[in-house]
């Protein structure tokens, strides 16, 4: 089976200090290169104002990861995770067709 290319955006809390955002960056890695997937790069874009509140906040800290899985099982946990982790605003996952 061919692997597939997934972009992950998620949206930190801005308010964490920076050991915590470390650790959950660290964790959310660690869930997304397990079960087969190979994390290619994982990278902080900036902290950026939000088009509308979310949670009450204005701000959010958007943080990029770029995944080759041989199939979903990481990418479907890491969903479920960042859905549960009130540490994560909001995450989006778009699978691309191929990386170049």
């Amino acid at each position: 089976m061919a692997q597939a290319f997934y972009e992950v955006t998620y949206i930190i809390k801005p308010d964490l200090d920076e050991e915590s955002k470390s650790t959950l960056i660290k964790h959310y890695d660690e869930v997304l290169g397990s079960d087969g997937a190979e994390v290619v790069d994982s990278k902080d874009w900036s902290k950026r104002r939000l088009a509308y509140e979310i949670k009450n906040y204005r701000e959010g800290i958007y943080h990029i990861v770029n995944v080759k899985a041989d199939n979903s099982k990481a990418i479907d946990e890491f969903d479920r995770l960042a859905k549960i982790d009130s540490a994560v605003l909001r995450q989006m996952i778009v699978k691309r067709e191929d990386k170049e």
